[in-house]
């Protein structure tokens, strides 16, 4: 039998529950809670590095129906620091299953949280803002000054490759991009290596001269979690190379921090954008695609320089910048996950955009 476990919030709201996965000790598991409307991809979510230092709320009432499929981890571990969900099923049902979450989670040694209310949760969340919360076993001796306190710090350095890596296709190699890992979702490579691309990945850390001078088609900027301006050291290496004409597409957190390095400037949601259903609108073909998505800044509309580039892509739902299309330097971004991992397939063709403009660059 699980044992009482409690969230806290900074507000000083208190939801009780029951324990799950690891129990929490008795200082509790601080993080920031963000909630995500996925009704699948739990699996994904777990496992995507963007999730780094935080508390992860899912709306969906149960969650575990599926099971524990390795295959589709997008990383090798559980990167949040908790997990809360209304129910978790204990009675899985998929061919490819291992096992239960809450077995998984034990396993992983991270803290879950079952029995809340939490679409209750998530109302606090939408009206007053992403806040702090700590998920302990007592709530009267919730250290709250360290609950307001806490901040996710060096979160790319934690989540980056430490060292380099090559991804080869299965069969032959039309194209050579380097993936500039600030905590890449695994499925971001397969997309890659699907259309003829040998991936080398290369740390957060890594300098624009070495990726130069590996004389790659294209460079990949993938997601990853926390603050784009925590990472003044990137963007000045994306200044230069900029300058060097080689094809870039940027996701997530490399959409953000090359719209930093070319003059945009960016800031935080309310309570950010995560989940399988988030409507984005092509300005130029007018076209709305469903999308995935898992971030709480965005690029400020309108502060990039004009005869840099330009939105490409809006949310339909609050107006915010989800994609650039730059004048002055071979690239385009996208705020959202055209890989899908898990969600709609809606953008996967911005990968085939990437390839067309690493071929033209070839036979130029």
């Amino acid at each position: 039998m699980s044992s009482p476990a409690y969230l806290v919030l900074e507000n000083s709201a208190v939801f009780e529950g029951r324990s799950f996965g690891r129990a929490a000790g008795a200082e509790g598991v601080i993080g920031e809670v963000v909630f995500t409307t996925g009704m699948t991809g739990y699996i994904e979510t777990l496992t995507d590095p963007s999730y780094y230092g935080q508390i992860i709320v899912q709306t969906f009432p149960m969650i575990g129906n599926y099971g524990v499929i390795p295959p589709d981890f997008e990383s090798a571990r559980v990167q949040p620091r908790a997990y809360i969900v209304r129910e978790w099923c204990a009675a899985p049902s998929n061919f490819r299953s291992e096992g239960d979450i809450d077995s998984f989670l034990a396993a992983e040694g991270v803290v879950g949280l079952c029995g809340v209310d939490t679409r209750a949760i998530t109302r606090i969340i939408r009206e007053r803002g992403v806040m702090n919360g700590i998920i302990t076993p007592d709530p009267a001796r919730a250290d709250m000054d360290a609950v307001r306190r806490y901040a996710i710090k060096d979160s790319v350095a934690s989540v980056s490759a430490k060292e380099r890596r090559v991804v080869s296709p299965d069969g032959e190699i039309l194209y050579r991009v380097v993936l500039w890992d600030f905590g890449a979702k695994g499925n971001i490579a397969k997309c890659l290596a699907a259309r003829g691309c040998e991936i080398t990945m290369v740390p957060h850390d890594c300098t624009s001269e070495r990726i130069a001078g590996t004389r790659p088609d294209g460079v990949m900027l993938c997601n990853g979690p926390g603050d784009p301006v925590d990472n003044p050291g990137v963007t000045e290496e994306l200044k230069k190379l900029a300058k060097t004409g080689i094809p870039i597409f940027g996701i997530c957190l490399g959409h953000q921090l090359l719209a930093l390095a070319m003059g945009a400037r960016t800031q935080r949601l309310k309570y950010g954008h995560r989940g399988a259903n988030q409507p984005v609108r092509d300005v130029k073909s007018g076209a709305l695609h469903i999308t995935t998505q898992n971030h709480g800044y965005t690029v400020v509309a309108g502060s990039l320089p004009e005869d840099v580039g330009e939105s490409r892509y809006v949310n339909a739902n609050d107006g915010t910048c989800e994609g650039i299309d730059y004048k002055s330097i071979p690239a385009f971004t996208a705020q959202f996950h055209p890989e899908a991992a898990a969600g709609p397939l809606d953008t996967v063709f911005l990968f085939d955009r990437f390839t067309e403009m690493m071929r033209e660059r070839k036979n130029a």
